[in-house]
């Protein structure tokens, strides 16, 4: 069930750059996008603090933002048009294997 939590956790801290940006770039939804990065901020830290009871914290916290860093350059690439370059995604392709092995030997 941690680890359920901790991938929702993941799920969530996309959603706060994620608002900072909708925020930056669209003047109708400046205050929502900030709205948005205020929830997801504190669901995410939430669902974090519940997935480490029973997670270490080393592996928790590197699940957690690999989640995050490689959902927040997937939305960018495919809503903000930002690079997809070859290293690009072999640096993602690594940070993925990190996360899967994280799991796998836990």
């Amino acid at each position: 069930m941690n680890w359920i939590l901790l991938l929702l956790a993941g799920i969530f801290e996309i959603g706060w750059p994620l608002g900072l940006k909708l925020s930056q770039t669209n003047a109708s939804f400046k205050v929502w996008g900030l709205i948005i990065s205020v929830i997801s901020m504190a669901v995410s830290g939430y669902l974090l603090w519940l997935a480490q009871k029973t997670i270490p914290i080393g592996t928790a916290y590197a699940v957690w933002t690999g989640i995050g860093a490689v959902g927040t350059l997937t939305v960018g690439i495919f809503l903000f048009n930002d690079s997809s370059s070859i290293w690009r995604m072999l640096s993602v392709f690594l940070i993925v294997t990190g996360i899967i092995g994280l799991k796998v030997f836990h």
